[in-house]
């Protein structure tokens, strides 16, 4: 049985994808940086999602750095303003 030449290469062009695409794919995002891997429920998830959508942000992951750059800054500006009223 002979394969159509076109066939041929889709098929070759799927077999690339399945087994080598992945480990190229995870080689070009790597990154040096710290992970950490954070599980929520189902609600606190959807108010990430509904947050990244409205301010158009691409992943969850940059949407979550955001969240905890200003939650942080918050913080430190409310930390450095006890400490003047307690001195």
């Amino acid at each position: 049985m002979e394969i159509h030449p076109i066939k041929l290469r889709k098929l070759q062009f799927l077999f690339v994808l399945l087994f080598f695409m992945p480990s190229y794919m995870y080689a070009l995002m790597q990154t040096d940086k710290p992970r950490i891997l954070l599980t929520v429920d189902r609600s606190p998830l959807k108010r990430l999602d509904d947050f990244r959508f409205g301010n158009r942000i691409n992943t969850r992951s940059e949407a979550i750095r955001r969240l905890l750059e200003g939650a942080l800054k918050k913080y430190e500006k409310d930390d450095k303003n006890n400490r003047k009223k307690g001195s």
